[in-house]
C-alpha cells in the first residue's frame, strides 16, 4: 500500500533551514531556524527565541518539539511559491 505525503507535510519539509514560529497548545512560542521536521510534525529548531505564557523572553540554542504539543506553525511567505502550489 503506497502512502503519499499531503501538501501540508511537503510544505513543512520545504521550510527546513527557514525561520519559523511554533505556538504550542500551552500558549508558549518558539521562533527559530527549523533544522528538521518529521512527517508526523515533530521538529527541531536552532537559535531559539522562546516566549513564555507570561511574556518573558529567553534564548535557547536547540529545542525538539513534539507534534502533539503544536497548536500551529508559521512558515515564511516565500514558501507560497513552492512547486506544490
Amino acid at each position: 500500500m503506497s502512502r503519499s505525503l499531503g501538501i501540508p507535510v511537503k510544505l513543512l519539509h520545504e521550510g527546513s533551514g527557514q525561520v519559523v514560529t511554533v505556538e504550542l497548545k500551552s500558549g508558549e512560542l518558539y521562533r527559530g531556524s527549523m533544522i528538521e521536521c518529521e512527517d508526523n510534525w515533530n521538529c527541531q529548531l536552532d537559535n531559539i527565541t522562546f516566549t513564555a505564557k507570561d511574556g518573558k523572553v529567553s534564548q535557547h540554542e536547540h529545542v525538539f518539539i513534539r507534534s502533539n504539543k503544536v497548536r500551529f506553525m508559521v512558515i515564511p511567505d516565500m514558501l507560497k511559491n513552492a512547486p506544490m502550489f
